[in-house]
């Protein structure tokens, strides 16, 4: 039986090195997408409650007499029944307050434009804000 000389023990060494270094990059590789996946999973849900909210007050808007006088005076930003949904959307949708609390604007021929915006937990103050805008046509 032959021992290995220095020159193939060296060559050896060096595969093996370079086998866990393309080993630990592609770990690396998967961290980062996990960590992706669970970012965009998190927007997602946030899209999602947005959506659900838009339509819950325009559900509730459909079941009124359905004058745009009465929506107006009901459902504009800052009226009585806006109040009451918003405070859901500031408890349900993160950073939904101030600049970014939601507005409902409801023309004279019935159009309501339901705007919601919020920036995740996790999210850099130089982030974008996101958005979510729902029109509907009441009459």
């Amino acid at each position: 039986m032959r021992t290995p000389s220095r020159r193939q023990a060296g060559f050896s060494l060096i595969e093996a090195l370079v086998s866990i270094l393309i080993f630990s990059i592609g770990i690396l590789a998967l961290v980062g997408m996990q960590v992706t996946a669970v970012r965009q999973s998190a927007n997602a849900k946030y899209r999602s409650e947005a959506a659900l909210l838009a339509n819950q007050l325009i559900g509730q808007m459909w079941v009124t007499d359905r004058l745009a006088s009465t929506l107006q005076t009901s459902f504009n930003t800052g009226n009585a029944g806006y109040n009451a949904w918003a405070a859901t959307v500031q408890t349900t949708l993160p950073n939904s307050t101030g600049s970014n609390a939601p507005t409902v604007a409801v023309a004279s021929d019935g159009t309501v434009t339901v705007n919601l915006r919020w920036k995740a937990p996790n999210e850099q103050p130089s982030d974008p804000v996101h958005q979510y805008i729902a029109i509907a046509r009441i009459q």
